[in-house]
């Protein structure tokens, strides 16, 4: 079986909402989608690491088709400690059993640092100055989102300052709203983000998906723009209807046309792949009708979406494999990756330094 293409990995990151398929010819407001989104300050550090990273002079011999891959993820057999701001036991507890089957899918341990004696979970505090976890839950913040991999410890990443970023008091991973009330979608939404966690990027953006061609970017001829009261776009008098780039900039939303590429288009193929698409996966959008250019559509997925897939786990066993040949493999390429960057005139002192713990 190939593994799922959900192994691959970029530098941004989106995050899963419980998204149905819309029925009906109009789009009401219970059927609004919010697609939230790391904010904008994280995607521009994210962006600007991926354009200095373009830079370097491609290098078979250095796997530089692995660069991403081998400096978002963690190392195979690594344990990744995990902490929370807000909530209560029984949230930290439920989170951490709901992860458990991407942890025995694969050679990497998430420490929740469980105190048996008390039954509490570690926590991590805004004033923190040293990391008191790779990972660092928040449920204060709209939406759901992760930062991509190792980013979670990279102060580069994001402004000082903000609630988001690597920096030790900033939060990596948001559940948001889940300390209040809990959507039927949590376990999927919690599975989703830490795969983000553990560089898994969303399935409709891969390179061989071909989603692209299956997604109605444009408006039906002729449309003309409707909203409903909540100034989300919506299907006109005559039936047409609003493509995606019009449909997002209305309610709740509000993206430009850039960002609605930088979010959904395809990724380029430079950016790697693990395997084939998988409409099974859990890294995939569950995108209403009207995304499609037809019905059913090959980038629509299919199953329940709240498990990870036979190909999301092939993919985890690929990034944080057992076997101490594929292990040793990824290290001789990674070290070779941190001795181009030490080499690179392109990088200064600050991201050698990083890139060289």
């Amino acid at each position: 079986m190939k593994p799922s293409y959900t192994g691959w990995i970029l530098l941004c990151a989106l995050a899963l909402m419980g998204l149905e398929i819309i029925s009906g010819s109009r789009l009401m407001a219970e059927d609004a989608i919010l697609l939230d989104e790391l904010p904008e300050h994280v995607v521009a550090s994210m962006e600007a690491r991926a354009r200095l990273f373009a830079g370097l002079p491609q290098d078979n011999t250095a796997g530089f088709e692995f660069f991403v891959n081998d400096l978002q993820k963690w190392e195979p057999g690594q344990t990744v400690r995990v902490a929370f701001l807000g909530g209560d036991s029984a949230l930290h507890r439920d989170i951490a059993d709901a992860t458990l089957q991407i942890t025995e899918a694969c050679n990497l341990k998430l420490d929740f640092g469980l105190n048996p004696t008390t039954g509490k979970y570690r926590t991590w505090s805004e004033s923190d100055a040293n990391y008191s976890a790779e990972i660092r839950v928040s449920f204060d913040q709209s939406g759901y989102f992760s930062l991509v991999g190792a980013d979670s410890v990279n102060p580069l990443i994001g402004m000082n300052g903000a609630a988001v970023g690597g920096r030790p008091n900033q939060r990596s991973l948001n559940l948001g709203g889940f300390h209040l009330a809990r959507p039927a979608s949590w376990k999927k939404t919690t599975r989703h983000e830490f795969l983000h966690a553990l560089a898994f990027h969303h399935e409709h953006q891969s390179p061989v998906g071909g989603c692209d061609a299956q997604f109605r970017w444009e408006d039906d001829p002729g449309y003309t723009f409707a909203r409903n009261l909540n100034g989300e776009y919506i299907t006109d008098a005559a039936g047409r209807r609003p493509g995606i780039y019009t449909y997002l900039s209305g309610a709740p939303n509000g993206w430009g046309r850039s960002k609605v590429d930088h979010n959904l288009r395809q990724a380029n193929s430079s950016a790697g792949t693990a395997g084939a698409f998988d409409r099974e996966s859990i890294m995939l959008y569950r995108f209403p009708a009207l995304f499609y250019v037809s019905a059913p559509n090959p980038c629509a997925p299919i199953g329940n979406g709240e498990n990870l897939s036979a190909g999301d786990i092939a993919g985890l066993k690929l990034l944080y494999p057992h076997d101490t040949e594929s292990i040793a493999t990824q290290t001789r390429r990674r070290t070779r990756i941190k001795d181009v960057i030490s080499k690179s005139s392109t990088f200064d002192s600050s991201v050698k330094q990083l890139f060289s713990k």
